[in-house]
């Protein structure tokens, strides 16, 4: 009685390899290569999800809070809340610390062309390591079609060379079998194309919304007004302006004395 799971078991990995066994031999070697790629993008695509689940760049409620109260009142206390109340999510933020090392540079009286320059390469940085998995998947959807025409016009060579074989003397049911196993690869190929097509233009939507978040914090903190700096103030006036106050005085005491 054990040995019955085995053997169902056994059955069933049987019967899901035997379609993908026959749907290799259909294809030929242009199938494995679909399939490599298939896995490849796959791949891809889970890697993109889980290394953008912890290092994307978010403009958090937080951030949003610390850059209002930058605009309204920059001073070195909006940064130094902001690494003081970083979590651990906050710390694998790119934006946390675009916002942070901004502020920083601004309090540090930095040229304002170098601060932008700055943060145009941080900027970059942090939305370099998606732009390659992007890639990786356009280019997949851009191959697998032309991979399952290369593998129907092999296969119609196949067949047609076959039939020639033959002196022509082939059935329609031998040039029949030929061509759906030629059109098999085509097939395949769309499959594998379609979807990646649609995630290549999520992904590229995703990724510039996020750059536009990115853009529209880093403008509204270099935005900002300036730190005011402290004015001497003048430590005895001038006789001339003394005068001067003082006739402006009498004369406005004047007029309010006129006018009742």
């Amino acid at each position: 009685m054990s040995d019955l799971p085995l053997t169902a078991t056994a059955e069933s990995v049987a019967n899901l390899s035997n379609p993908l066994s026959q749907l290799i031999g259909m294809g030929g070697p242009v199938m494995m290569v679909l399939l490599a790629l298939a896995i490849a993008g796959a791949v891809t695509f889970v890697y993109l999800m889980l290394f953008g689940a912890f290092y994307t760049p978010r403009l958090t409620a937080k951030l949003k809070k610390s850059i209002t109260f930058w605009q309204q009142s920059p001073s070195g206390q909006a940064p130094s809340q902001l690494r003081q109340q970083a979590g651990f999510r906050a710390r694998l933020n790119p934006l946390h610390h675009l916002v942070v090392n901004t502020m920083e540079d601004q309090l540090a009286r930095r040229h304002p062309q170098q601060i932008r320059e700055t943060a145009a390469r941080d900027a970059q940085k942090a939305l370099e390591p998606f732009e390659a998995p992007l890639k990786i998947i356009e280019v997949i959807a851009a191959l697998a079609p032309l991979l399952g025409l290369l593998g129907t016009v092999l296969g119609m060579m196949e067949a047609f060379s076959a039939m020639a074989a033959t002196e022509g003397r082939a059935n329609a049911t031998q040039l029949s079998g030929g061509i759906y196993e030629a059109l098999t690869t085509t097939a395949a190929g769309l499959v594998v194309a379609i979807p990646f097509a649609a995630l290549a233009a999520w992904i590229e939507f995703r990724l510039r919304r996020i750059h536009k978040t990115v853009n529209g914090a880093l403008i509204s903190i270099l935005a900002a007004d300036s730190i005011p700096l402290p004015s001497p103030q003048p430590a005895s006036r001038a006789p001339a302006d003394t005068a001067r106050a003082c006739t402006t005085s009498e004369t406005r005491s004047r007029l309010a004395h006129a006018t009742g």
